[in-house]
């Protein structure tokens, strides 16, 4: 069946076009100006037609978090996210256990047998438990530990569908941690660290080649013996082939950051991410975990630091746009074909023929219309 969306305003390309988006079952078939034979149209009146956005880090959301370990989290937080414009995500499992760990990738695996409604399931990502203890953020200090080759390797022996890995390079075996990684075909990535430059430097070398959520839980400048050194975020700006994900809830980072990440880094070198975690959609002064749901974020008790965000993928678009001033395609661009291709998946993240039909539909003040996944409707509004 070929299906037609007709009268919006394209984002492919990084840019805007007047063409007519044609889908043929699952796969984008053409986008042309020309007039196909088509059997259903889908009029999107005026609205943005965009690729769906692409998740390459969150917990959880609608009171549903990965690590709990169930298939029922994976089917719920793929059909919330899915109301948001989200066609795909890489379920993302923070440091725990070897044994939860383990169980959450057997969840994952029997969802993604199953089938879900939503966001489709790309593959994990596993944040920790190599990390430092001073920039552990929210994640549970019992269970941060060092590099353990037989460890590691069990985990990615595991699943075939693990994506990423972050962890800190400054730790003991970081060097073979990054180079089994690269063998794999794993994206490794800088985060919860305090690695000088020079160290983040030498991380890339050995495969760490993405840094997790710029500014959160990374090192910056900072004394030794009064001498100054630089961190993971200048090695994020002085390397032109280093990637970088950020948290742009509006929350995490201010607009001034957001407009130096874009600035510095461009719109080729950048993942918009959630970090989400169960609160995500739930209300102001919530409590959920021990966690405060106050001012658009999740914060610590004492309110040291936030520990999470309660975005979805519009909410990112949408400050890039408004915070930043980033034109609209260049900041879907960055919520979708750049973590595609970060993360080596092919065939989704943006809108060619050839690629899934992973397509939202939104408006200027990037409200979700609708919601397509390999072609089918899965949320519309």
């Amino acid at each position: 069946m070929i299906t037609k969306i007709s009268n919006g305003i394209v984002l492919a390309e990084g840019r805007e076009q007047n063409v007519n988006l044609y889908i043929q079952d699952d796969k984008i078939l053409a986008l042309t100006e020309e007039n196909l034979p088509f059997d259903k149209e889908i009029d999107a009146k005026g609205l943005y037609v965009s690729p769906g956005f692409v998740d390459m880090h969150l917990h959880g959301a609608a009171g549903y978090d990965f690590l709990e370990g169930t298939a029922e989290a994976y089917q719920g937080i793929s059909a919330a996210v899915a109301q948001h414009g989200t066609t795909a995500i890489a379920p993302t499992l923070a440091t725990s256990t070897l044994e939860n760990i383990l169980l959450s990738i057997e969840k994952f695996e029997e969802a993604l047998a199953a089938g879900v409604s939503g966001a489709k399931l790309l593959g994990i990502h596993l944040e920790g438990p190599y990390f430092a203890m001073s920039q552990k953020g929210a994640q549970d200090p019992k269970y941060i530990r060092d590099f353990d080759p037989a460890e590691y390797r069990r985990i990615a022996d595991a699943t075939p569908h693990l994506l990423s890995w972050t962890a800190a390079p400054e730790r003991k075996g970081a060097e073979e941690f990054g180079n089994f990684l690269r063998e794999r075909g794993i994206l490794a990535c800088i985060g919860h660290s305090d690695a000088d430059c020079k160290t983040a430097h030498k991380a890339f070398e050995n495969g760490f080649t993405h840094v997790t959520h710029l500014y959160s839980c990374t090192s910056t400048v900072h004394r030794i013996n009064a001498f100054r050194h630089a961190g993971i975020i200048e090695e994020a700006y002085l390397n032109d082939d280093m990637t970088v994900e950020i948290i742009a809830d509006g929350c995490h980072l201010p607009d001034d950051l957001l407009k130096l990440v874009y600035k510095l880094k461009g719109p080729d070198k950048v993942a918009l991410v959630t970090d989400s975690m169960r609160a995500a959609g739930m209300p102001e002064g919530t409590t959920v975990d021990g966690l405060l749901i106050e001012d658009g974020v999740a914060k610590l008790p004492d309110r040291s630091a936030f520990a999470g965000s309660i975005a979805y993928g519009d909410r990112l678009v949408r400050n890039m746009v408004n915070m930043a001033g980033v034109p609209v395609a260049l900041a879907v661009k960055m919520a979708s074909e750049n973590p595609a291709k970060f993360l080596r998946v092919d065939n989704i993240g943006k809108l060619a023929p050839g690629y899934f039909a992973d397509v939202t539909l939104f408006d200027k003040d990037i409200n979700i219309k609708m919601t397509l996944v390999n072609g089918k409707e899965v949320y519309s509004a």
